[in-house]
């Protein structure tokens, strides 16, 4: 069987068992040192994430406006695989998922009341700020690093045939070396910020199923239990895995968004509606008010801003690159057939603006309980603060289960997704990778993630990702050179772009 195995599967498996093994063995010292480098970091190259991610941004508007915009994903004539309410289902689910439910209530709730990015706590400033700078940190930025990914592969396999390989995307820029050691290196780093990426978000997923439980029952929050939820739902999403992309991942996407939808609409209709529109519409003007300072926040001159900035700012840009390489292959996956316009447009503006309305509805909720001296959601930790929202109103025990069941299918379709995407990694670019792949990459996703909670919980899995995302960041900048010298070349060959004017009469 392992003759079957490529070269990446091999090494990018090994690599990942070894910190397995280190984090169960060693683990004081894993996250010792995961916490030194991710401070030095967070310290010293803060003002490039910030920089590299505000360049995404920028790159993908300009394919809003730019002609060879109309270029499809695809070849001349190729109709999407899915229709655009399934497609948006499945970006959002990959996307987001569980880090929603997770920090929707949670992150709000911290800037206004714990630590806030720019005044006092508690304050009618406070909640101004803690819903731009949510927004800012769920919205444009963090699907600007997925949709440049999920473009480049997107454009690079289905208009040009090339293998869905990170490394593939990178043959205008460095030649045959693309197909050589180098392209294996390059994928070989995109498979470990994948592991990373996921694995984190898994640990996440398995964290807030434990909250709510011990909210709800006064189940014990600890490291055995999570391992027993981890271990549930890696033999549900395996299954799911096993049925392939067309059934279980566009199923769990659907039932993803009808659970969301249903959450979204409860809380909406029983929490302070009107409050809820009125800071969903403040913030977003705010939001796009203070999009370019925020962009380059860096606070050279104010530490304590400065540590909330590496905290929080720095933490999401290095959660989404080392997320971009599993979103983006898998959004790439399923866009056949879109055009570049579309795609931009869709990807970028769609799943931001549902990620407002809902923070602002989950974390509106939160602040003004709080607020208005009702309850003190800010003294529940992270993980049990939404069941503490839930708390205060009617038929919150219900919208607490459905919590609960939308963080275990989001889990499981990230770990589905997840699981098919490192597949298709190392597997040379198959488009529909083997069960036998897809259920060993399954089994290292949930013992990586275990193993990182065994070593320092939370905090483990912010650092691990942060150093994760570093070298990931630099093939995403030659991925961003490669496709614009490639997209122009061939809107240049296409005469898209170019001005006839009309002949003069002679």
């Amino acid at each position: 069987m392992l003759k079957k195995f490529t070269p990446v599967f091999k090494i990018s498996a090994g690599i990942v068992l070894v910190l397995v093994i280190v984090g169960v063995l060693w683990p004081k010292g894993l996250e010792t040192i995961t916490t030194d480098v991710q401070a030095f970091i967070s310290n010293k190259l803060g003002w490039y994430y910030l920089i590299v991610v505000t360049l995404f941004v920028l790159v993908c508007l300009a394919f809003l406006i730019t002609p060879v915009g109309r270029i499809k994903l695809g070849k001349p004539g190729e109709e999407p695989e899915f229709s655009r309410p399934t497609w948006i289902a499945m970006l959002f689910s990959a996307g987001m998922g569980i880090g929603l439910v997770f920090w929707g209530t949670a992150e709000p709730i911290s800037h206004y009341a714990i630590s806030s990015p720019t005044g006092e706590t508690g304050t009618e400033q406070a909640i101004k700020d803690a819903m731009r700078f949510t927004y800012f940190h769920w919205g444009i930025h963090a699907w600007a690093i997925y949709g440049i990914v999920a473009l480049v592969l997107a454009y690079f396999n289905f208009r040009h045939d090339k293998a869905g390989l990170i490394s593939a995307t990178l043959h205008p820029i460095i030649g045959k070396s693309a197909d050589g050691i180098v392209g294996k290196v390059i994928d070989i780093l995109a498979v470990i910020a994948t592991v990373i990426g996921v694995a984190t978000t898994l640990g996440f997923g398995a964290v807030q199923i434990n909250g709510g439980l011990s909210f709800l029952f006064d189940i014990p929050v600890n490291f055995i239990m999570q391992c027993i939820i981890i271990a549930i739902v890696t033999v549900l999403f395996m299954f799911s895995a096993w049925t392939g992309l067309g059934k279980g991942i566009k199923i769990l996407s659907n039932t993803n968004m009808a659970l969301a939808v249903l959450l979204l609409g409860l809380l909406f209709i029983i929490g302070p509606t009107l409050f809820i529109l009125n800071l969903f519409t403040s913030s977003i003007g705010a939001y796009v008010q203070n999009l370019p300072a925020m962009s380059f926040r860096i606070a050279p001159l104010n530490e304590g801003v400065r540590e909330w900035i590496n905290a929080w700012t720095i933490f999401y840009w290095a959660w989404w690159i080392a997320w971009s390489p599993f979103v983006g292959i898998f959004i790439a996956r399923v866009s056949k057939g879109r055009s570049i316009r579309e795609f931009v447009f869709i990807v970028l503006l769609v799943p931001s603006v549902v990620g407002f309305l809902w923070f602002a509805t989950f974390g509106g909720t939160a602040i003004s309980l709080e607020h208005n001296g009702i309850d003190v959601i800010s003294s529940l930790a992270t993980e049990e603060s939404l069941f503490g929202v839930f708390s205060n109103y009617p038929l919150g025990m219900v919208a607490s289960i459905v919590a609960i069941t939308l963080i275990g299918t989001f889990f499981i379709t990230s770990a589905d997704s997840g699981t098919f995407v490192l597949g298709m990694m190392t597997t040379g670019g198959a488009q529909n990778p083997g069960n036998t792949i897809k259920l060993t990459w399954g089994i290292l996703l949930s013992a990586t993630a275990l193993a990182l909670l065994y070593t320092g919980g939370l905090q483990a899995l912010q650092n691990t990702m942060i150093i994760a995302a570093l070298p990931f960041s630099i093939i995403m900048l030659l991925m961003t050179i490669s496709f614009i010298k490639a997209i122009y070349r061939e809107g240049k060959e296409l005469g898209i772009g170019k001005i006839n004017y009309p002949k003069k009469n002679s």
